[in-house]
């Protein structure tokens, strides 16, 4: 278990829940021990996670899944009982895609939030880059309202590097998804005139290829480290202002994401 001081909480985007558990997800993370770990990509329905992923070596699974089969679908393992639980954000478009799950843990101390989301990717084509616009325009004022009421942390694959130093190859990605100008200004306005904080660079300002959490599949971008910086954990300043420690695991791969952990001075 995480110590009394110190709370460990992760993100992973698992490219399928089933695939990352055969390659020995549920082993490190006995052995890594989170308090809560963020899951998108999930792959999966109710049926296929009931009696089988529903817990995880003692962190118990609460999920949103995508109406389309075998799509999207995010979740949180929590070794702490939340007070609520919100599948979505309001949107249909989105919520049913399976892109937004919020656990709340409210006491009379603190009001907190630990959100999974998995933001649109538009690599595919124009299409869906346009619905990753849209996503972006829905859920910036959503952040914006739930930041106004409580404290929370953002766990997820934005699909977004944000600045130079997040991608390896940044020069010659300028026109490709995930590294826009649109997209990267979107994020800049998030962590400044929303005020959320990105804890893995409040931690690592100046970090390189080392801070990558994505490599493609193709060509030998995982052996030669030719990665991007796609997953975050986004907070309010109060709890960024906790973070203590912060590791991108690659000693083992359970997906094309490498698992993101932060260690926060705080518990629920």
């Amino acid at each position: 278990m995480g110590s009394p001081s110190l709370f460990k909480i992760t993100s992973l985007n698992l490219n399928g829940i089933r695939s990352a558990t055969t390659k020995g997800l549920e082993d490190w993370l006995a052995q890594h021990a989170p308090d809560c770990m963020g899951v998108q990509e999930v792959k999966a329905q109710a049926d296929d996670v009931r009696g089988r992923f529903d817990a995880l070596a003692g962190l118990r699974g609460y999920f949103h899944f995508a109406q389309k089969k075998g799509y999207s679908g995010v979740g949180v393992y929590s070794r702490h009982e939340p007070s609520e639980v919100i599948a979505g954000f309001g949107v249909p478009e989105f919520d049913d895609e399976g892109r937004y799950l919020e656990l709340r843990f409210d006491t009379p101390a603190r009001r907190f939030s630990l959100i999974s989301a998995y933001f649109p990717s538009g690599s595919s084509g124009p299409e869906r880059q346009e619905a990753k616009y849209r996503f972006l325009d829905v859920i910036y004022p959503h952040l914006t309202a739930l930041k106004a009421q409580r404290d929370f942390i953002l766990l997820g694959d934005v699909n977004i590097a944000h600045q130079a130093i997040d991608l390896k190859n940044w020069k010659s990605n300028q026109k490709n998804s995930g590294f826009l100008p649109e997209e990267r200004a979107w994020m800049t306005r998030l962590l400044s005139e929303a005020g959320l904080v990105d804890v893995y660079r409040r931690l690592h300002p100046d970090t390189t290829e080392e801070a990558y959490t994505w490599w493609s599949n193709r060509g030998q971008a995982w052996a030669k480290n030719v990665g991007w910086r796609l997953d975050y954990h986004l907070a309010t300043p109060a709890i960024a202002a906790l973070a203590r420690r912060a590791e991108i695991y690659k000693a083992q791969r359970f997906s094309d994401h490498a698992p993101l952990t932060v260690q926060y001075a705080f518990s629920v």
